[in-house]
C-alpha cells in the first residue's frame, strides 16, 4: 500500500470518526438525532451554528439516511452505492482538512 493510499484511507477514517462523534454528541444532548433539517428553522444564529456543524457531521447523516432507506424504504443498490461513494468522498474531505489543523497548530506532528 503506498504512502498516499494509506494517508487517504485514513483521512477517510478521521472523517467518519469525527462525524459520528459529532452527530452522536448532538443526539446526547438535545434527544433527537442529527439531519439537515438544522438548517430549515429559518433565519437564526442557531441555523448558521448548525452549517459548520453540519459540514463535518453529513457524512454519518448521509449514511445514516441511506441505511435506513434501504431497510425501510428497499431502495435500489445504485443509489445506495452513489451515497456511500458521496459520504466517503465527503468524509475524505472533513478528514484532510480536520488532520491539517491538527498539524498546522502543531498538535501532531
Amino acid at each position: 500500500m503506498t504512502p498516499e493510499a494509506l494517508n487517504t484511507f485514513f483521512s477517510i477514517c478521521i472523517g467518519f470518526a469525527l462525524a459520528g462523534a459529532l452527530a452522536n454528541g448532538y443526539q446526547a444532548l438535545s434527544q433527537r438525532p442529527a439531519g439537515f433539517g438544522l438548517l430549515q428553522e429559518g433565519v437564526a444564529p442557531k441555523t448558521f451554528a448548525a452549517v459548520p456543524f453540519l459540514v463535518f457531521a453529513a457524512p454519518f447523516i448521509i449514511m445514516r439516511n441511506t441505511l435506513r432507506g434501504m431497510r425501510l424504504e428497499s431502495r435500489r443498490f445504485e443509489f445506495v452505492m452513489m451515497a456511500t461513494v458521496i459520504a466517503c468522498f465527503w468524509s475524505m474531505m472533513s478528514g484532510t482538512f480536520f488532520l491539517m489543523t491538527l498539524r498546522a497548530t502543531g498538535v501532531i506532528g
